[in-house]
Parts: structure tokens; sequence; C-alpha cells
């Protein structure tokens, strides 16, 4: 009930018992201003905002209305309470200690992103309350973080299946709160701590996968050279075969006979024998012309 509903009726009740005391002369005038008091309550009660982002639950002593009013202006009952619901991206940060496979203990910070179902306000006003998050949400969160990583080795939180790690504790959760109306977006492991010296040993473990899957293909590199060569010798000793075959004295005289040609120190004379007689031409410097005398020097 708002205040110019208030001082409508109060207005009415001092109109009223001013008739009843015989004071007629300014009876009317409180009664009049008593109605149109109360007659502006009554339009400035029905008129009510919700907020953009939420969602609104209309509870009237005590009997909640099944539909949510959507975000706006709205009309509604004067006399009814708009309680307004965030259906907007929450974030629940955790910082906890949680176990592993191994019965270690490992410092983790998780981030939970999620937000409620418009569809589900009026259930989850009616069973759980506006503070459904921490009631509902948050005990869960932990209890689904704690008993996902409590069956997974501490490996896991450490290396890149900490992604999967992440997927896992998503579906796990969305199970649990999923059918109460709240969505769960995504699940964001921040920040893991392991003791060190279970840290050093993963790291040396990593290290020796690395070294071992790095040898892997160096020998996979040189059983493939190894091959190469293989081929290679094969190719030559075909190509040396094709050769030997196609060799025969006329064409090597030939060959002779053409590499000669091309050196300028030796001719070639054919005999009776038809055998080749080479001779070394001696190669002497070109000789000049004498200079022409000069007319015009003086005689002596």
């Amino acid at each position: 009930m708002s205040w110019a509903m208030g001082l409508g009726v109060i207005g009415l009740l001092v109109g009223v018992s001013l008739v009843a005391s015989g004071e007629q002369r300014y009876a009317r005038a409180v009664i009049l201003l008593g109605i149109l008091m109360l007659a502006s309550g009554v339009v400035a009660g029905a008129i009510r905002i919700v907020p953009a982002g939420h969602v609104g639950v209309i509870d009237l002593f005590g009997q909640v209305n099944p539909t949510a009013l959507k975000s706006g202006l709205r009309f509604v009952n004067p006399l009814a309470h708009v309680i307004p619901m965030s259906v907007r991206t929450l974030e629940d940060k955790e910082v906890m200690s949680v176990p592993s496979k191994e019965g270690l203990t490992i410092d983790l910070e998780i981030s939970a992103l999620f937000h409620l179902a418009p569809e589900k306000a009026v259930d989850v006003y009616r069973t759980v309350g506006v503070h459904y998050a921490d009631v509902l949400f948050v005990p869960q969160f932990r209890a689904a973080a704690r008993g996902v990583t409590g069956g997974s080795e501490s490996r896991a939180l450490y290396t890149s299946e900490r992604e999967a790690l992440g997927r896992t504790i998503l579906e796990h959760l969305q199970e649990l709160v999923g059918d109460r109306g709240i969505v769960v977006e995504n699940i964001l492991l921040r920040k893991v701590a392991l003791p060190v010296t279970v840290r050093d040993a993963i790291e040396q473990k990593l290290k020796a996968e690395q070294e071992f899957e790095r040898m892997k293909f160096v020998n996979q590199r040189e059983e493939m050279e190894a091959e190469r060569k293989r081929i290679e010798a094969k190719g030559v000793r075909d190509s040396q075969a094709v050769i030997t075959e196609t060799l025969t004295p006329e064409y090597l005289n030939y060959l002779w006979i053409k590499n000669l040609a091309d050196n300028n120190s030796v001719i070639y004379v054919a005999t009776e024998a038809n055998m080749p007689l080479f001779r070394p031409v001696e190669s002497r410097p070109p000789v000049k012309p004498p200079a022409a005398p000069n007319k015009s020097a003086p005689a002596q």
C-alpha cells in the first residue's frame, strides 16, 4: 500500500468523523480529497517497473502468480508485491582445497558462470527464495568440484587435461541444478597449486615423455633418410647397368674422337689399319708484321 493510498484512507476516515460530529462544512471537502488521494494511490500502486536483466515475481499475500513479469513498465494489482529476480550472468568464485585421486591436497581456484532461467523464476522463488545462489548453487558447485577432482589424478589438474576436467565438472553440476532452474554456462579453472615435490616430479615426467617423443621423431627421420639413400643407390645401379649394356667399341671411339675434336692442340690422321694416330700440334705465337717506315723523318 503506497503512501497516497494511506493518505486517502486517512482523509476518508477524517471526513466520516466530521460528518458524525455534525461538521458538515469541512466534511465534504475532506472526503473528496481523501477519495482523490486514494484513487491516485491505486493508480500509482498499479504501475511497476521491472529492471533490465530481471523478471518480476508477483506475490499477493502469499499467493504467487505462476507467470513472471518481463522487464519494463507493467501494471499489476496495487496490493501485490513484485519481487525482481535477476536473470543476468553471475559468477561464483571459490578458493578451496580439494583432494586428488592419489590422496594429495591441491589448492584450487575455480569460477562458475551461471544464470537463472526466466521460465523457472517463479518456481525458484516459491521453493528457494531470492537468495537461490547462496542456498542452492554454491553448495552444489563445491560438492561437484570436490567430487570430480577426487576421482582425477593431480596430473590432470596440471596439464592440458584441465579443460576436459572443467567440462566434466560442468556436466556434473548441470545435472545437480539444471532441473532447479539454474543454467550453468562455463567452469573456469583459474589456478592450481600442487605441492612442490609433486610438481617437480610431474615436470620431470613430462620432460621425459617429451624427450621420448623427440627420439621417436629422430629415429623416424633417420629411417626415412636411409630409405632415401637405398632408393638413390638402386637408381645409380640401374643407370650403370643400362650404360654398360649400351657401351660398344665403336661408340667409345666416337666419344674419343668427339672429345679430341674440341681440343685444338691435337690432330687426327686415319691409317690403313683404321687406327687413329695423334700428334701434338705445337702452339706458336703469332708473327707480327714489320712496322712501316716513317716518311716524315729527316734523312741522315
